[in-house]
């Protein structure tokens, strides 16, 4: 039974914004955690995604599915917040990469730069299927962001579509040189970037108590 005066709505969208702000931070303190105490594993030269790959993989999978998971409940909170057909499209991209992070633990890459140490350099039907969904993930996290852009509206708004376009256009150099370095960039704008529109949109709903206070 809702409580007189308190803003049930509020509440729920506030709370799935906030799991935009975590998702970020969790998926990097985790990934590097796993990354520093891996054997074998050097961060300037693999991905955090190849920590799937030989013992404890299944760590890095976890990561990747809640930190995805927490992305879905961030963009159904969008959803609440932003206005008409961009809400769809914001929350769709943003969706779309939360559900490719999922994806991505289910289908580990292919070793990569001697990682694991001693696994053969083969090309699987799951290492195709992990690039092609980190790919759409990284495309989608940055649309959502060009998209949101004019919605923020002023220096937020100019800020969230130039972190779009970085993070396309990292990627894409990253994954045509390949550069890991470049890869970096794009997973930490993005997050960044997810973060700061989910605070921003955080900050734009009503108070679920407000009511209340205001009766008082």
């Amino acid at each position: 039974m809702a409580r007189e005066g308190f803003d049930t709505a509020a509440a729920v969208t506030r709370s799935l914004l906030g799991w935009g702000v975590v998702a970020g931070p969790f998926y990097l303190v985790f990934g590097l955690v796993l990354a520093l105490t891996r054997p074998g594993f050097d961060i300037g030269r693999h991905p955090l995604s190849a920590l799937l790959l030989g013992p404890g993989g299944w760590l890095q999978a976890l990561d990747l599915i809640l930190s995805g998971l927490m992305t879905l409940a961030a963009a159904v909170g969008l959803a609440r917040i932003v206005d008409g057909r961009r809400a769809r499209r914001v929350a769709g991209l943003v969706g779309g990469y939360g559900l490719c992070l999922v994806l991505s633990a289910i289908f580990p890459p292919d070793p990569v730069s001697g990682f694991p140490p001693g696994a053969p350099g083969t090309v699987t039907t799951s290492g195709l299927l992990h690039l092609l969904f980190g790919g759409i993930g990284f495309l989608a996290l940055a649309a959502a962001a060009i998209v949101l852009g004019p919605w923020l509206g002023g220096g937020r708004g100019q800020a969230s579509v130039g972190a779009g376009v970085v993070v396309i256009a990292a990627f894409l150099a990253g994954a045509a040189l390949p550069a890991v370095g470049l890869i970096w960039v794009a997973v930490v704008v993005g997050w960044a970037w997810l973060l700061g529109a989910s605070v921003a949109a955080y900050r734009m709903v009503p108070h679920p108590e407000i009511h209340r206070r205001a009766a008082a």
